[in-house]
């Protein structure tokens, strides 16, 4: 697993509010749409194109298009939708699937209780988008279900991670390939799994449920 936290002047002060108990769900939502279309400008860096000629006002020229098959994005529910929209604007030509699971509160396991995705992702890049890497668990899942799938690659796009949640994750996707872009890694987990300082819940803050 290669890890690459984006080191830049805009996302550090996008972090910044977006970390803000006071940041109102708008501008929660809004930031995190911009934070994301920086991550996923360095996450599709190497992503897969093909040369195509097209014909300018004054003559024709080569070019570059993303290869086929399409890129796939992927949110987990429900936070992952929060991120949905800046990752389409950055690829417009990506095709979508939904990805829904959740932790069994009696065996703790993680359960698949929604999905929308091709039956065969054989030769696609996945790009899987999921706010928070606390422990790890959700996105470990998610990233074996993808290549049970036939993906042939899968980037991971986060916006925070804890110190953790990355050592759980990399030891259970050992021998994978796994990318994961994330704008910081934060100090650690407390008692109930939240990341610290985090920003708390994710899912909440981006569609108005905090208290």
């Amino acid at each position: 697993m290669r890890v690459h936290v984006v080191d830049h002047p805009l996302v550090a002060h996008k972090l910044t509010v977006l970390r803000n108990r006071d940041t109102p769900s708008m501008i929660f939502r809004q930031l995190t749409e911009e934070l994301v279309m920086l991550l996923a400008y360095e996450a599709t860096r190497d992503v897969a194109v093909e040369q195509v000629e097209v014909q300018t006002p004054v003559a024709a020229a080569v070019g570059r298009t993303l290869a086929r098959p399409r890129p796939l994005v992927v949110p987990i529910l429900r936070a992952g939708l929060g991120m949905l929209e800046g990752m389409t604007k950055m690829a417009p030509s990506a095709e979508v699937g939904f990805l829904g699971m959740a932790r069994n509160e009696e065996t703790l396991d993680i359960v698949t209780y929604a999905e929308r995705l091709p039956a065969d992702l054989t030769g696609r890049h996945v790009f899987l988008l999921d706010p928070m890497l606390a422990t790890g668990g959700t996105l470990a899942e998610a990233i074996h279900f993808l290549y049970e799938r036939g993906a042939a690659r899968v980037t991971c796009l986060c916006l925070l991670a804890a110190p953790e949640g990355l050592e759980r994750l990399e030891a259970r996707v050992e021998g994978r390939e796994v990318d994961l872009f994330l704008a910081a890694v934060d100090e650690r987990l407390n008692e109930k799994s939240y990341i610290v300082p985090g920003l708390g819940d994710a899912g909440d803050r981006l569609y108005g449920l905090a208290e």
